[in-house]
């Protein structure tokens, strides 16, 4: 999946056209403030294109004195890490010495480059756009963010942009995919060359479907699976990195190209605000989950110290609580090889499909014991159930009054289905349908 970046100096209206696009189709799954800091993540597609949208806004500090450098350092990561970047520009303040400054940068990379030319509000500004093309980037772009106006015509070119990726083989399709994802320093190296050890003849490298992570075929002790990893692959001496973004960002390609993910946590450290928001992207994604507590040979524990642990994972990962949680060592590999099953079993129930017969003799005699709540004096009856054909576990209710169903039953459902079924390390969709 393509990623694109939003980028350009503070107020030019890079959040505003960031839930513009994010809220351009219905199928958009996703939006959600504080990926890194102040961030924006989501989902969006067009014309049958998925891409992910990333608005790099919320970089610049309070001090006025280093706006430059921080606009330097958010271009030079959208430029590393996108497929795309919608670089932003004001049509009411004209072209700035920043613009140009971040005009200049990009000009010298050969990624893609759309200049939108945003606040166009009415039919004189269109006129008054067209000094944008003096930043030498090309074809402009000009739009409203807030009413939409230019917004259609920006988004056929962007997807047009998308590369294609090439037919991969069947087989190859159907092999697991398990990403290494975390925070930097945790540990994410280690845990893998720990997987494939010094047999290096028993792993295939497979060039990666993104600059920033690397796919080693893992065929041993029975197991045929593809690891994803997005740890320390190169080096950026050219540029002071905000490396919470860039991790993050890397973070979220090997997400979109995964089936179950190993999100490591530093045992020493704790559970911390990126181990959440890394978390918050696999479930967006409808990833399968596996939580890695590394480096535990370091820790002194006593009886309590694992169930404390996991504990608190689960409070800051809550609502999901069906989480596996394993407390391995990559140095000592220690469990190393028990993560491995339990991503294994996460892949199979992310796979699972329950009989429609088996579905309904469960599920509709625990809705019997204990039925939706009356909601305005209405009576809700959920008369049937099925699993829907997709490829994370989504089951629909059918009903009378689907609106009358709060969220708090649909939890109830959630929790039953998972008590009878498992799909443990699996998020589950519920749509509660019209009969």
């Amino acid at each position: 999946m393509s990623i694109v970046a939003i980028v350009g100096r503070p107020n030019v209206g890079k959040s505003t056209l960031f839930n513009r696009l994010t809220q351009t189709r219905k199928a958009i799954i996703h939006e959600s403030s504080g990926v890194t800091r102040d961030r924006h993540y989501g989902k969006s597609d067009w014309n049958g294109k998925d891409f992910s949208l990333i608005d790099t806004g919320g970089l610049i500090t309070n001090s006025s004195d280093i706006f430059e450098e921080e606009i330097r350092k958010q271009v030079n990561l959208a430029i590393d890490e996108s497929d795309v970047i919608l670089f932003v520009v004001d049509v009411i303040s004209g072209i700035t010495d920043l613009d140009n400054s971040v005009a200049k940068m990009l000009r010298k990379n050969g990624k893609k480059v759309l200049l939108v030319v945003n606040k166009v509000d009415n039919s004189a500004l269109i006129y008054q756009a067209s000094e944008f093309y003096g930043l030498g980037l090309g074809e402009i772009y000009p739009i409203s963010s807030i009413s939409g106006s230019g917004t259609g015509e920006l988004l056929d070119d962007l997807v047009e942009n998308f590369s294609q990726k090439p037919n991969e083989d069947d087989d190859e399709d159907r092999i697991p995919k398990y990403a290494i994802v975390g925070r930097p320093n945790v540990g994410k190296s280690s845990f893998l060359n720990a997987l494939v050890g010094a047999e290096r003849n028993i792993v295939t490298p497979i060039s990666g479907t993104t600059r920033d992570t690397i796919q080693t075929r893992y065929k041993k002790f029975g197991h045929d699976f593809t690891l994803i990893d997005t740890a320390g692959l190169r080096k950026k001496g050219k540029v002071k990195e905000d490396i919470e973004f860039y991790s993050t960002m890397r973070s979220i390609r090997a997400i979109e190209t995964s089936d179950v993910c190993f999100l490591l946590i530093d045992a020493e450290i704790g559970i911390e605000s990126q181990d959440v928001n890394v978390f918050q992207v696999i479930q967006k994604n409808k990833k399968g989950l596996v939580v890695l507590v590394n480096k535990w040979d370091l820790i002194e524990k006593d009886t309590k110290t694992a169930l404390d642990f996991s504990n608190k994972i689960k409070e800051k990962f809550s609502p999901f609580q069906d989480i596996p949680i394993v407390f391995v060592s990559a140095l000592t590999k220690q469990r190393i090889f028990k993560a491995l099953e339990i991503a294994i079993e996460v892949y199979n129930n992310r796979k699972r499909k329950i009989p429609t017969s088996k579905l309904n003799n469960i599920m509709l005699e625990l809705i019997e014991n204990y039925s939706p709540p009356v909601v305005k004096g209405k009576i809700v009856k959920i008369k049937y159930v099925t699993q829907l054909k997709s490829q994370t576990p989504s089951f629909a209710f059918f009903c009378n009054l689907p609106q009358y169903v709060k969220e708090p039953y649909r939890r109830y459902l959630e929790n039953r289905l998972r008590e009878n079924f498992n799909f443990t390390g699996v998020p589950i969709q519920i749509f509660l349908r019209k009969k």
